[in-house]
């Protein structure tokens, strides 16, 4: 298997590439005022951005939108008012990737029902949040990503602040999580 380096080099190389930020975990403004200006900056010529849940406030992706479409689930933290707007799992397709999105499964973040999810809906990549801690893995042509949390990664005083981007292209798809601090 290709260096994930390798791999977004690689991709460089062609003419059509689409780029995806993915967010999840933000809690504005219960547990930060904002989203950080840098996520801002790491999002300013991404293609879509994908937001995993936990947003708290509809205010997100109004000022997430402001830089590209918004794609985004509920969160187990999310209220009546965004849950009544947003749905559990949703997904998208680039360039013929599917790419689902969830928050969480339930109580417990269970790695046997995103594979079960995935497989389900036929999905390429499952973007998923939660745990605020950043991750990137590939099982059975499967490329599962968590974001993390620009806002409050956990654990703290171990983990940074961070956010995720896809780069997309017919021939593959590179993950990269980006500290934001």
């Amino acid at each position: 298997m290709q260096t994930a380096k390798k791999v977004l080099h690689h991709l460089e190389e062609y003419s059509i590439t689409k780029k995806v930020g993915l967010i999840s975990d933000t809690h504005v403004p219960v547990r930060a005022k904002e989203i950080p200006k840098r996520v801002f900056e790491v999002f300013e010529k991404v293609d879509y951005i994908i937001h995993a849940g936990d947003l708290v406030d509809l205010a997100v992706i109004d000022k997430l939108e402001q830089l590209a479409p918004v794609l985004a689930v509920y969160g187990n933290m999310d209220g009546p008012e965004i849950r009544g707007r947003l749905q559990k799992i949703k997904s998208l397709s680039i360039l013929n990737w599917k790419i689902g999105v969830t928050h969480d499964l339930g109580i417990l973040l269970r790695e046997g029902k995103l594979k079960e999810i995935a497989k389900q809906n036929s999905f390429d990549v499952l973007v998923h949040g939660h745990t605020h801690s950043p991750s990137i893995r590939r099982e059975q042509n499967i490329l599962f990503v968590n974001p993390g949390s620009p806002t409050q990664p956990l654990p703290p005083f171990i983990s940074k602040p961070t956010v995720g981007i896809l780069k997309i292209a017919k021939e593959g798809i590179a993950p990269e999580i980006i500290p934001i601090i």
